[in-house]
């Protein structure tokens, strides 16, 4: 078919994508890590003041659709670039769910090694960066590997600011295709697949290779 013939053609286009499309996804995973661990501390171990702050800051992240934050940063008098402008905007909406991520491995450390650190003369910071984060990472893999699947996708949505990824890649052959829509999606559908599972068998590995005897595992 000739559909199959112009995917073929234009595979080096949708490698580019693809790389654009990694690119924005370790921007905004990043950008959701360094927001949504803040939120997380500020809500567990700060004052009846940061904890509202942060709450209400998380609240407003997770209410708001992404499309719409991507085209208000993208409009904000800044001059932004639309790649980091798509890494700010969706960053920012993966933080609110990133921070629950860290906040339930957080609560899941047992409180008694947090009274050890204390009665050893360790101080909040200290037991925070030595005690509680490096188990809160190995317990949130689980979990943020579903998160990072989610924002894989959600790197489409930066099309619509003038990203050249995958989906503006696909864009462009139905356009000058005049059609063939289906079978273009069919194809985008099965990259997105393949990515995701990729990433995702990745994360299990790691998860297992870090796992303690002793602690719960992921069935």
């Amino acid at each position: 078919m000739e559909i199959i013939k112009i995917l073929i053609s234009e595979l080096p286009q949708f490698a580019k994508g693809t790389l654009v499309a990694i690119e924005v996804l370790i921007g905004l995973l990043f950008v959701g890590i360094v927001i949504g661990l803040a939120i997380a501390l500020a809500e567990i171990f700060g004052n009846s003041l940061t904890k509202f702050l942060a709450t209400t800051l998380r609240k407003f992240l997770w209410a708001i659709p992404q499309l719409v934050l991507l085209f208000l940063v993208f409009y904000l008098p800044f001059d932004l670039n639309p790649m980091l402008a798509a890494i700010i905007a969706l960053g920012l909406c993966s933080s609110a769910f990133q921070s629950q991520i860290f906040r339930g491995a957080i609560l899941s450390v047992q409180s008694g090694q947090i009274e050890a650190a204390k009665a050893m003369g360790m101080s909040r910071p200290r037991t925070i960066f030595y005690i509680v984060i490096p188990q809160m990472i190995r317990l949130s893999i689980g979990p943020w590997t579903n998160e990072f699947s989610s924002e894989l996708k959600d790197t489409s949505l930066a099309y619509v600011v003038g990203v050249v990824e995958i989906m503006r890649n696909a864009k462009y052959i139905i356009a000058y295709t005049y059609g063939n829509t289906a079978a273009v999606y069919l194809f985008v559908g099965i990259l997105y697949f393949t990515l995701t599972r990729i990433g995702t068998y990745f994360f299990y590995k790691l998860e297992d290779r870090l796992w303690v005897p002793g602690f719960e595992k992921r069935s």
